[in-house]
Order: C-alpha cells, then structure tokens, then sequence
C-alpha cells in the first residue's frame, strides 16, 4: 500500500533543483534516492550517506514515485490475448 503521508515529505521547490522532487528541507532528490536504491543500497545506507535524510524520507521518496506511476496508468487496461 502506499503511504498517503508521502506528500508532506515531497516537495517541487522552484528554487531548489530546477523544481525537480526533493525531499523537504533538503536538496537531496527523488531521482538520486532511487539511484541509490537501484544500484542495491539499503536504505539505511542512503540515510548514511546524507545525513539530511530520515528512513521515512527514503519511504516517502518511493510513494511518491509508485503513486506517479499509477497517475500515469491508463483508466482502462486493454489485455490482448497473445494466443
């Protein structure tokens, strides 16, 4: 499921990385937090690394994308049968 809280975390500054999601507070971006995670850090490892970070932080990072992601879906999903 996917935390509803994320967006108190998320913020689009324009003045702080060309409006591109960071964590609020910080200039510590969404995209460099999935980086991390992508390339196999933990996220205790991400929240080592910038020390600005919380874990819910990195929770929050991964919401927020997961629910960009499902915005983007089409309403209706056309299954086609492969056979």
């Amino acid at each position: 499921m996917i935390d509803p809280n994320y967006a108190h975390r998320v913020t689009r500054d324009p003045k702080c990385c060309g409006r591109e999601p960071t964590i609020r507070g910080t200039r510590v971006t969404v995209r460099v937090i999935l980086a991390s995670l992508v390339e196999g850090d933990r996220a205790e490892e991400i929240v080592e690394a910038f020390p600005s970070l919380r874990l819910d932080d990195v929770q929050a990072a991964i919401a927020f994308v997961a629910a960009s992601a499902l915005a983007d879906l089409p309403s209706q999903v056309v299954l086609l049968n492969a056979s």
